[in-house]
C-alpha cells in the first residue's frame, strides 16, 4: 500500500436508512461506545430524522460523528418534509449524506441536484459523504465508467475544495442491500478509476487525499479484504450496520485491512 493510501484515515460510517425507533438507537449507541475500537478508523452514524437529537445525545463528547442522510439545497424555505443543512447541524450533525442511489430512484434527484445538495452541505461547515454507482444494467452495458464520470463531473462543480470536507462513496447500485458485493478487484477497479479522474478534474493535492469508501453489501466476514485495496479507504454500511456487533466488526476488519 502506498504512503499516501496510508496517511488517509479511513472512515466506516452506518446508514441506518429508515430503520430503528429511539430505544434502539440508543443502545445501539450505548455497545458501540462501550467496546474497544480501532483509534486509526473513524466512525459516523447516520440515522433518520428523528433519532437524530437522541445519538446526538448519546454520543456527546465521543469522537464518533453524527450525520444526516440527505438535506435541501436550500437553507430554509416552504419545503414540507425536508431538512436544511442549518437544521442538521442545530440538531448535532456533523456529515451528512448526499447522492445516495435510493434518493435518485426515490425521489427522482439528478446530478445537478445532488452538486446542489453538496454545495448545501459545504455551506453549513457538514461534510458530506457524496454516493456514486452503476445500476446492474450500466454495468452489463459496460456503462460504469460512463456513469460514474458523469456523476463526479457534476459534484466538482460545487465540491469543497478540501478533502478534509467531503469524501466519495462508491455504491454499485446492484450491490445495495442485494446480498450481492462488488470483488475487491472491481472495487478496487472503480476507485481508481474515480480517483484518476479527481486527479485529471480537480487540481492540487485532493486526488491523493480524498477518502473513497465502498458501499454495497460490506459484512464483517468481507470487510477486511476490500479495505486491502489500495484505494478504499472504508466503508458506508447500509444492513450491517443495523447491528452493534457487526457494525464493530466491520470496523476492525477495515483496521486489519489497513
Amino acid at each position: 500500500m502506498t504512503a499516501a493510501a496510508r496517511a488517509r484515515t479511513p472512515l466506516v460510517a452506518a446508514n441506518w436508512k429508515m430503520h430503528l425507533v429511539a430505544a434502539e438507537a440508543t443502545a445501539f449507541c450505548r455497545a458501540l461506545l462501550a467496546a474497544e475500537r480501532p483509534t486509526r478508523v473513524e466512525a459516523a452514524i447516520f440515522p433518520s430524522y428523528t433519532l437524530l437529537p437522541a445519538v446526538a445525545a448519546a454520543l456527546a463528547g465521543s469522537e464518533i460523528g453524527v450525520g444526516g442522510q440527505d438535506l435541501h439545497p436550500d437553507d430554509s424555505g416552504a419545503h414540507t418534509g425536508d431538512v436544511s443543512g442549518a437544521q442538521l447541524r442545530d440538531a448535532g450533525c456533523g456529515w451528512v449524506i448526499v447522492g445516495h442511489s435510493e434518493r435518485r430512484r426515490d425521489h427522482g434527484e439528478d446530478d445537478v441536484t445532488v452538486a446542489k445538495k453538496l454545495a448545501a452541505a459545504a455551506r453549513h461547515g457538514l461534510r458530506a459523504i457524496l454516493c456514486l454507482g452503476e445500476t446492474r444494467e450500466e454495468r452489463r452495458g459496460g456503462a460504469t465508467f460512463a456513469v460514474l464520470e458523469r456523476q463526479l463531473a457534476a459534484a466538482l462543480a460545487t465540491a469543497p475544495g478540501s478533502a478534509a470536507d467531503w469524501v466519495v462513496a462508491y455504491e454499485p447500485v446492484w450491490a445495495i442491500g442485494t446480498g450481492d458485493t462488488a470483488t475487491p478487484a472491481q472495487a478496487q477497479e472503480a476507485h481508481a478509476f474515480l480517483r484518476e479522474r479527481v486527479a485529471a478534474l480537480a487540481p492540487g493535492a485532493l486526488a491523493g487525499e480524498l477518502r473513497l469508501l465502498y458501499g454495497g453489501s460490506v459484512k464483517p466476514d468481507n470487510a477486511e479484504e476490500l479495505a486491502r485495496q489500495p484505494d478504499v479507504d472504508g466503508f458506508l454500511v447500509g444492513g450491517a450496520s443495523l447491528d452493534a456487533a457487526k457494525f464493530l466488526a466491520i470496523i476492525h476488519g477495515c483496521a486489519a485491512g489497513r
